[in-house]
């Protein structure tokens, strides 16, 4: 398994760690996906994804059914993308990715867990030679796929020639350039690939050590900004267990 792996599944583990906030959060980019691209996921490639990976979380369908619902409704909230970053404890660099609908408020709610920590938010882009932004497409592996060939298909979109097997949950996983997503998803799609669940990443590109009780202190500090329902995911480069 590639660094991009084991930094996804170590950053997986604690993203999805209470099932509750985790369909509220994949609630909020269904709504972004159906205001975007319409309620009908045949025809939004996004709302798709999603929906993929809402599945692979075990989000109920009626869950699913009604956040799109929801999201069609005139009073419902208009959710912006919103970065945030800095450095948190010991210097491990942290993106901080949320959906809201009220800026000034996240940031404050962010903001006073750096301050908490010792940390020191920056500005938008301080921090982002620290990582990569990625596609990332997860979907159910096929008899007899050559990956050589399909990543040979892929590759003027920007996918890696690096690529993840789970044997556990019988699923691949590619990585590409953010600006095909959709272009990737269509792809794997017509290939006849089942249950193409995307998503956009940041993988850090320089892995930091940390000891047991720095490792506790920066954990408490991505679960304090986990408790916002604003946030979707926390991104540290300190280097995983």
């Amino acid at each position: 398994m590639g660094r991009a792996f084991e930094y996804r599944k170590a950053s997986k583990l604690k993203r999805w760690g209470h099932m509750a906030k985790t369909f509220t959060k994949i609630g909020k980019q269904i709504a972004v996906a159906v205001k975007t691209g319409g309620p009908e996921p045949e025809n939004n490639p996004t709302l798709r994804a999603i929906i993929a990976t809402a599945k692979r979380e075990n989000m109920p369908k009626d869950n699913i059914d009604r956040a799109i619902k929801n999201a069609m409704g005139k009073d419902q909230s208009d959710y912006k993308t919103m970065t945030y970053e800095g450095y948190g404890p010991h210097g491990i660099a942290i993106f901080v990715d949320t959906l809201t609908d009220n800026p000034t408020r996240t940031v404050g709610d962010v903001r006073s867990i750096f301050n908490k920590f010792n940390g020191n938010l920056g500005t938008m882009g301080s921090l982002a030679f620290l990582f990569d932004h990625k596609a990332v497409f997860s979907f159910k592996k096929k008899e007899g796929i050559d990956m050589d060939e399909l990543i040979l298909d892929l590759i003027d979109y920007g996918v890696e020639d690096e690529f993840d097997e789970d044997e556990e949950e019988g699923t691949l996983t590619i990585y590409g350039d953010p600006k095909s997503f959709s272009e990737i998803q269509k792809h794997l799609e017509e290939e006849g690939f089942e249950e193409v669940s995307g998503e956009f990443t940041y993988i850090p590109n320089d892995l930091k050590d940390v000891t047991p009780e720095q490792r506790e202190t920066i954990d408490k500090m991505v679960e304090r900004l986990e408790e916002f329902d604003d946030v979707q995911t926390v991104y540290t480069n300190m280097k995983p267990e």
